[in-house]
């Protein structure tokens, strides 16, 4: 970086911070707004039509999705250059939200991830680079994506084109995710696997049933899911390396039997997967299973299993990622920004995004006054305060990623 580039980058900085505190209180209402107006899945109209109206006058190219209610907004520099994503989820929970604040939703559903925030602070970089966009050396392309609790909306805009909607692919992509556990304003990455991928296998667990006081007579299924549950608890721990590890809980746990007398014909349980690496989700989904069934032949049982992957790990492109934290220092002081040491077992469908384009997910720290508070809880609360610091952190990546060109 030559001097003037230098000096160059520097004052744009100071004039996101300047601009984007001046969008403080706007940022606030819309978050609000956002945060009352909740809706969970693929199919959120009333979210899409505040965004639509918030975006109207910035002179976007604004797509709509088909199989969901995405919006893909494309806004050209005034210079040639790459193309940068920025993403934010749009998607809340089925939770009955029981904060107590002004502005709760009251319709069972609650944005407890923060991705009203995400929305917010999204359309807030949208309009820091919009006001500059003469100076923007390239395209900047901001996805506002459904379905991230579980639908993998990521995974369908990208089927329906949003890394293609410039014309030419991004070659970085960025990401935010508040945390109501972290002290606010405090920035949180790391280089390589940032989340886990999340996975389930579904067991079905035959026997014979029968009457509960004579279960010699037939094969009772209980016992043997119980050795089921264990295996799959030391699975883990035996099987795999400790350097490489994996989370592996059973999560459901059900039979036929609809009375105290009557022994279970079947079973089912499902376990939850999490791991750090495709190595040892391919040697999860490839032997657990063979193991499991194994213990139920052993016992007179049958085992139907059904592996379903979900998202894949989150992966901060190690180049990208050490760029970022470059960025994040100068913003707010190396004191500010954490060098996560582990990864978070938690996942996230941004890692759809980071499969195909390099690029980092930041987490940035938004616990209120009254403490932290946990992610999905019916409690949690947000200080919605750190939304220009959002705002300034997108608006600045992206800028600093067009500044470096193609390379």
């Amino acid at each position: 970086m030559t001097p003037a580039t230098e000096e160059k980058t520097t004052s744009t900085a100071e004039g996101f911070a300047d601009a984007a505190e001046s969008l403080r209180d706007s940022l606030i209402a819309i978050r609000r707004e956002l945060h009352s107006a909740v809706e969970i899945g693929l199919d959120l109209p009333r979210t899409q039509g505040i965004l639509l109206r918030e975006l109207a006058d910035l002179d976007l190219e604004v797509t709509r999705g088909e199989g969901l209610t995405s919006i893909t907004a494309v806004l050209r520099g005034g210079r040639p250059g790459p193309v940068v994503l920025l993403r934010g989820d749009m998607d809340g929970l089925p939770i009955a939200e029981a904060t107590g604040l002004p502005f709760a939703a009251t319709s069972g559903a609650m944005h407890a991830c923060g991705h009203d925030l995400h929305m917010a602070g999204l359309l807030g970089a949208a309009r820091l680079l919009a006001a500059r966009r003469d100076e923007l050396a390239g395209t900047v392309v901001f996805m506002f994506q459904p379905g991230e609790e579980g639908q993998a909306g990521g995974r369908i805009m990208i089927e329906e084109g949003v890394l293609d909607a410039a014309g030419d692919r991004p070659v970085a992509a960025y990401a935010l995710h508040v945390d109501s556990a972290t002290s606010s304003g405090r920035l949180v990455t790391r280089e390589g696997a940032m989340m886990a991928s999340a996975s389930a296998l579904r067991m079905t667990l035959h026997g014979t049933g029968g009457h509960a006081a004579f279960p010699q007579l037939g094969i009772d299924p209980v016992p043997v899911a119980a050795q089921l549950i264990l295996a799959t608890q030391t699975f883990a721990a035996r099987r795999l390396p400790a350097t490489d590890q994996a989370v592996i809980s059973i999560t459901r746990l059900s039979s036929d039997s609809e009375a105290s007398n009557v022994l279970a014909a079947s079973v089912f349980l499902e376990a939850n997967i999490r791991t750090l690496s495709m190595t040892t989700l391919d040697t999860v989904r490839d032997e657990l299973p063979t193991m499991l069934a194994g213990i139920a032949e052993a016992n007179g049982c049958r085992l139907e299993t059904e592996f379903i992957a979900s998202y894949p790990v989150t992966y901060n492109d190690p180049a990208e990622t050490r760029e970022v934290l470059s960025v994040l220092d100068g913003l707010v002081g190396v004191e500010r920004v954490t060098r996560l040491a582990a990864p978070s077992m938690a996942s996230e469908d941004f890692s759809y995004v980071l499969q195909e384009v390099p690029g980092a997910l930041v987490f940035v720290g938004a616990a209120p006054d009254s403490g932290p508070m946990p992610l999905h809880s019916e409690h949690a609360v947000f200080d919605d305060g750190v939304l220009p610091l959002q705002a300034t952190v997108l608006a600045e990546l992206a800028w600093r990623r067009l500044a470096r060109g193609e390379a």
